[in-house]
């Protein structure tokens, strides 16, 4: 069973679209559900009706997801339950620090790592900020369907890491594993700037006892100036006149070498020509691929 868990903060745009077609055509092609949801947990970054608009451009392009849509703003009990449980059992601490008291730290993969201020007690007379995942020294390696082998040292490399605001919603990292666990996904297809969050969510999923997905991860697409295509950055909108030309716009980037002239035919034709020629093994083996905007 694969998912796609698109962000509401804008309308899809190409790089959207290579995610959305990678996740949906591994799991038909080998003969999977596919479930959309919807990663709203942070209102800072949720733009009003994005969600809309994504549910009707997937639609646009012919993707069927299986079930209802789910929203992970209407997880947080779930989501708390899960910390509570760590919190239990000694796996995860409540921590008091800001950020400018982490900053001190060795520089990790995604910034400085954390030094360990309130591992065995938050200071006196301090309140509780997050909860924090307590890391051991180990090394998970995560076996890439597309990318082989990743491996990372997490205490040097990620430390104890978040796991959600006291006063607020739970981090990325530990809503996608819950939430993945409770739906059933097995197969993660996902862009390969998630790459690095693959040990920890596995090494996550193993304190709560949950079974980890297999993870596949394709390559993102980037600007001429090397970054990500994102609202942000100017990345082009969906053009809803071209559907099948940009459907195949992404297999070609995939490495499904579609034919040309299938980008004349419908969304729904393109993607079963897709599922029925879906190779793992062709999409390229690269962190990001270059697509010049404008």
């Amino acid at each position: 069973m694969g998912r796609y868990a698109p962000t509401p903060s804008g309308p899809l745009h190409l790089g959207s679209l290579l995610a959305a077609t990678a996740s949906y055509v591994d799991a038909r092609a080998h003969g999977g559900a596919w479930l959309l949801r919807i990663d709203d947990l942070d209102a800072a970054r949720t733009v009003a009706g994005a969600s809309e608009d994504i549910i009707a451009t997937l639609r646009r392009f012919g993707f069927e997801w299986d079930g209802d849509i789910l929203y992970q703003s209407q997880r947080h009990g779930a989501h708390a339950k899960a910390i509570a449980s760590l919190l239990a059992t000694g796996r995860a601490f409540r921590c008091a620090c800001t950020r400018r008291e982490q900053s001190g730290g060795p520089e990790g993969l995604e910034g400085p790592i954390y030094p360990g201020t309130c591992r065995r007690g938050m200071p006196a007379g301090r309140r509780a900020r997050s909860t924090r995942l307590r890391v051991a020294d180990v090394t998970v390696t995560c076996p890439d369907a597309i990318q082989g082998r990743y491996t990372q040292r997490l205490a040097r490399d990620v430390g104890d890491f978040v796991l959600g605001r006291v006063e607020g919603h739970a981090a990325y990292q530990l809503a996608t594993v819950v939430d993945d666990a409770w739906q059933g996904v097995t197969h993660v297809v996902r862009g390969a700037d998630l790459l690095s969050s693959a040990p920890r969510q596995m090494y996550l999923a193993e304190m709560l006892d949950l079974a980890a997905p297999v993870y596949a991860h394709i390559p993102v697409l980037v600007d001429d100036q090397g970054r990500k295509l994102s609202k942000s950055t100017g990345a082009l909108g969906l053009a809803d006149d071209a559907l099948g030309p940009q459907l195949v716009r992404c297999l070609s980037l995939l490495g499904q070498r579609p034919l040309a002239t299938l980008a004349c035919r419908t969304p729904a034709a393109i993607l079963r020509w897709a599922i029925d020629h879906w190779s793992r093994e062709a999409v390229p083996r690269l962190d990001a691929l270059i697509v010049p905007q404008g």
